[in-house]
């Protein structure tokens, strides 16, 4: 399994970027999908995760209302629509998934961000004032 994300740029504080993750390898149904962010001299931190089915979503408090996480199983991608974007969402945005979590709460999921398998490479978001 490989993952990619794309979507990344620079963007005027207030508006919109959507980030797409590809899922390469292997059918994404049945796989939850975790975005995840990295900004400078910070740690890692959970944006949004999509159950395996699509039925459940988990948003980190900072992005709620905000952001929006979606999947389309028929193109195996993912998807990450921002909104009202400010300057603490610059950050390198990750998309991530990792098998054995049926049953698991996203919340949990989202925030064990390091028991996390399969990584891709990360794409950057630059919001400017």
């Amino acid at each position: 399994v490989q993952l990619q994300a794309s979507g990344g740029g620079l963007v005027q504080a207030g508006g919109s970027l959507r980030l797409s993750c590809e899922f390469i390898g292997a059918t994404m149904y049945g796989w939850p999908i975790g975005w995840f962010r990295q900004a400078p001299g910070k740690e890692r931190e959970a944006v949004s995760c999509i159950s395996g089915d699509g039925g459940t979503i988990y948003y980190a408090d900072s992005v709620k209302r905000r952001f929006t996480t979606s999947r389309d199983d028929s193109k195996n991608k993912a998807y990450l629509q921002m909104n009202s974007l400010n300057l603490e969402d610059t950050a390198d945005y990750y998309c991530a998934t990792t098998p054995g979590t049926v049953g698991q709460p996203m919340a949990t999921m989202c925030n064990n961000w390091r028991a996390m398998r399969y990584w891709g490479k990360g794409t950057q978001v630059t919001v400017s004032s």
